[in-house]
């Protein structure tokens, strides 16, 4: 896997969105709009544009009816036009399979972007220009479910945490906090571009695959409702994991899986990282309070369990198994291993 970058790496702002493939849209709906609080931006028979409320952004969702549930690809945002064509060009010089989209013939509301396959497996896009949308941040009139604020983090299953790392660190990212073994063996990773914990994070696991994808809300209070919404219509088997105070993060979360399997976190209270001097904090992989600070258990479909991901050309991509698995060094509460 070549990751050594010999062309300037574009300048990421953060995560921007993801496509996902639904099996049933009808159903996904339900789940991301009605249960969730997504707003439709855009909706045709095959696919739903969604927003949070503080997003300005046409959409920070999509899911596209298919035939096999998925992840289509993840998307950066850029700072400039100029961008784009560096990540182009930064991707190609590691030898990857890289497409130029012209706006109007890629994601809807999307100028021009580059979609690459990256070292690490995954599809990913970069784009700076997309439509704007109304400004939703005070129309609490409109707002349910767990009040979906705004896309915050990928979460990606990779066999290789520490390629991962160096991958992120070469397009420029910084590094939040880390679980790591007893000879500082890296088990997971979070790492961002905007000032807050993270915009993508590395589980270690077979993959490539997309472990979840973590949405915010703005109070704890939220994701509560959200969880009760789930139990008091009978859907509760939609939940997970959680509720729980992460020690990774210090977020309040909920983990749901959406009718086709996909998960989200509905996350909230992480913390700022913008100070050019923020040291990564360093968690051991037996400390049992570093998935969930409470000590609570964390079940063996959320370590073992992921969504496939798609090629450029819309192919499932073979799955590689992990060098580290963190279920098996876990202790305590994790009761696995």
């Amino acid at each position: 896997m070549n990751t050594t970058p010999s062309s300037p790496a574009p300048d990421v702002i953060r995560s921007a969105y993801a496509q996902l493939v639904v099996t049933d849209l009808a159903k996904a709906r339900w789940f991301w709009v009605d249960m969730l609080g997504f707003y439709v931006q855009y909706e045709d028979a095959h696919s739903l544009y969604l927003r949070g409320t503080d997003e300005l952004t046409h959409h920070s969702l999509v899911l596209r009816q298919g035939e096999t549930a998925a992840l289509d690809h993840i998307a950066y945002r850029v700072r400039t036009p100029e961008d784009v064509d560096k990540a182009a060009r930064f991707f190609r010089a590691l030898g990857r399979p890289v497409r130029r989209i012209p706006a109007g013939e890629g994601t809807r509301g999307l100028g021009d972007a580059v979609r690459v396959l990256d070292p690490l497996g995954f599809p990913v896009e970069f784009f700076y220009d997309i439509e704007r949308a109304e400004r939703l941040i005070q129309r609490y009139d409109i707002r349910h479910g767990a009040e979906i604020a705004r896309l915050d983090h990928f979460n990606i299953c990779t066999p290789d945490v520490p390629a991962a790392y160096a991958h992120y660190e070469s397009l420029g990212f910084g590094c939040s906090e880390t679980i790591e073994g007893d000879e500082h063996e890296l088990y997971a990773a979070w790492m961002y571009r905007k000032q807050t914990v993270h915009d993508v994070a590395f589980t270690g696991g077979a993959g490539p695959r997309l472990h979840h994808l973590g949405v915010a809300t703005h109070e704890s209070h939220q994701v509560l409702r959200c969880a009760d919404i789930f139990g008091s219509l009978g859907k509760e088997q939609h939940i997970e994991r959680g509720p729980g105070r992460h020690g990774v993060s210090n977020a309040f979360y909920l983990y749901l899986r959406d009718p086709d399997g996909h998960r989200v976190e509905v996350y909230t209270s992480d913390y700022y990282t913008g100070d050019p001097d923020h040291e990564t904090y360093r968690w051991n992989v037996r400390d049992d309070r570093r998935r969930d600070f409470w000590g609570n258990a964390v079940i063996e479909s959320w370590y073992k369990e992921a969504t496939p991901v798609l090629d450029l050309e819309g192919r499932l991509c073979p799955v590689g198994e992990a060098q580290l698995d963190e279920s098996t060094a876990a202790v305590g509460a994790d009761g696995l291993g």
